[in-house]
């Protein structure tokens, strides 16, 4: 008896194993704008649907960090579903305060360049599955902006 449970199991885990499941990718971080206070950081993800159905989306977590410092993070609770065998792309937007990059500036440099580090934690409700987080991160480097570019208003861009 325990034979077939076993048999059982190991046809079902295969199955699972089989089954495809949504892919996601995690684009660089960028300047979005900034204001005399604070700075928006943006990134986006892209997330493809395999099925023929839409899958609801639990959460979206984030962490921007720099020079292994925290920088900001946060969750977006229940951002909606991924439609039915399309690609669907989430932005993710990271308010930090300008005094907050000054003191990370001082501490790493002049050259106004920080290195920067995305995670993302993307949960989905896969049917059968249940809960399911994809990981993702991105690093990459972005040029904060001059003294003047603040004075001067509140454009945006970034290097990336």
């Amino acid at each position: 008896m325990s034979s077939l449970i076993d048999k059982a199991k190991e046809f079902v885990a295969e199955k699972i194993a089989q089954t495809p499941k949504p892919e996601a990718s995690l684009a660089s971080v960028s300047i979005r704008s900034f204001t005399r206070d604070s700075v928006l950081f943006h990134s986006e993800v892209a997330v493809l649907n395999p099925y023929s159905h839409s899958i609801p989306i639990c959460q979206l977590s984030y962490a921007l960090k720099s020079a292994g410092r925290e920088v900001a993070s946060g969750t977006m609770p229940d951002p909606g579903s991924l439609p039915a065998s399309a690609e669907t792309k989430l932005e993710v937007s990271v308010k930090v305060p300008y005094d907050f990059l000054i003191s990370l500036m001082r501490d790493i440099g002049r050259d106004r360049d920080i290195d920067d580090e995305m995670q993302v934690g993307l949960t989905i409700d896969l049917p059968i599955i249940g809960d399911f987080t994809i990981p993702l991160s991105t690093k990459g480097e972005i040029k904060l902006p001059t003294l003047s570019d603040l004075l001067c208003g509140g454009g945006g861009g970034g290097d990336e």
